[in-house]
């Protein structure tokens, strides 16, 4: 990504996707250029937490909802230390936040770190063709040179760019060096969080059931996992993270299931759990990114509306149960939507996990129960 902070506004600005197809409009944050892959995003309320989740690492983020920008920046909402989108397309960008907390606008925070946008975009348009041709590799170019360059040209330099298929990209956005959430009130377990990516919400939720939670970097060894804690953590999570699953370590994964230490995992998490298992991954056609997709609990039968942020899912079979290294497994979570598997659970010993984001930040908070389940399980251990 190549960046100037000077002269966004009405500098021309173009989109070119890696099947050809352009669209024009206007610069939004930074002047310059970008490549990332292309996705769209469905929630119509968040748009600051999306930015600053680390999933979102080498994407390129349109929002399909028409209006953006409306409330501002504000110093609280961010869910990790800097904007991780590689690029953002609007249609039509506030020109006034709103908001009691804002501190800022969203153009500005945008130019502030150097992040690369369009604006005046017919966005249901992109994401129509999103949908119907998949995910794929896109460029954004602003500014009357880039902008003005041929189409042959800038299409080619899209070309070039990196896949998603086959990144490794969870020790680009983790933590370096460990650090501690402490439980809020009195303390009940500890845990250690393997940060593959993980949001600031999801350590808050587990603290707020009097959780410690250890941070621990991507490549956090066994003996790293198992040194937290005075006897060692009563649970060990996997968070959400970037990247193609089929190219992460399974090393600790697999430890922490053979010393049945209670394991939670979400997103990136759940399909390195399946993974585990023996099950495959694979590349969805364009993906879950929004915060209004029904899923439904098969152990409970409750249909939830949930946060999600994936480009890949595991490959499990709904319909019956399955026999793993580390015992029973089976479906938990299903998609409404297309039937994609949203969670698989141990049935003989405690470790589950889901696709998406019970935690919620933002979304709806129908999800919220999985932190109590994992406590559930963890008191189950101690007992």
């Amino acid at each position: 990504m190549t960046t100037s902070t000077r002269g966004a506004g009405q500098a021309p600005a173009v989109l070119v996707l890696e099947d050809g197809r352009i669209f024009r409009g206007r610069a939004y944050g930074a002047v310059g250029e970008t490549f990332g892959e292309a996705v769209f995003n469905t929630g119509m309320t968040g748009y600051q937490e999306t930015l600053t989740d680390p999933s979102y690492h080498r994407q390129v983020v349109v929002m399909t909802a028409p209006h953006i920008g409306n409330t501002g920046v504000n110093d609280e909402d961010d869910e990790s230390r800097r904007v991780w989108v590689a690029g953002y397309v609007v249609r039509d960008p506030a020109r006034v936040p709103s908001n009691w907390r804002s501190r800022r606008t969203l153009d500005d925070e945008l130019t502030g770190q150097g992040v690369v946008g369009i604006s005046g975009v017919d966005t249901r348009a992109l994401t129509r063709h999103l949908r119907e041709r998949g995910a794929m590799r896109v460029g954004v170019f602003s500014g009357p040179a880039l902008a003005g360059a041929d189409d042959e040209s800038l299409l080619a330099r899209v070309r070039r760019a990196p896949e998603m298929t086959g990144a490794d990209l969870s020790a680009q956005v983790a933590t370096a060096e460990s650090y501690v959430v402490p439980a809020i009130g009195t303390k009940r377990f500890t845990v250690a969080a393997i940060d593959l990516g993980i949001k600031g919400m999801t350590p808050h939720r587990m603290a707020e059931r009097g959780i410690e939670v250890h941070v621990l970097p991507a490549a956090a060894t066994a003996d790293e996992v198992y040194a937290v804690g005075p006897d060692g953590p009563d649970g060990v999570f996997l968070s959400n993270g970037p990247g193609d699953p089929a190219t992460a370590d399974l090393t600790v994964v697999k430890a922490v299931l053979e010393r049945r230490t209670p394991l939670f995992g979400i997103c990136f998490g759940n399909q390195l759990l399946g993974r585990a298992l023996g099950f495959g991954t694979y590349k969805l056609k364009y993906g879950h990114r929004g915060i209004n997709q029904p899923v439904q609990d098969r152990t409970t039968g409750k249909v939830e509306i949930t946060a999600h942020n994936h480009g890949f899912a595991v490959d499990a079979p709904l319909d019956q149960v399955s026999e793993t290294p580390y015992g029973r497994a089976e479906v938990s979570h299903v998609c409404l939507n297309d039937n994609v598997v949203e969670g698989l659970q141990l049935l003989d010993q405690p470790a589950f996990s889901v696709q998406y984001h019970p935690e919620a930040a933002a979304g709806p908070h129908d999800a919220a129960y999985l932190f109590d389940r994992f406590v559930s399980l963890m008191e189950g251990q101690r007992a």
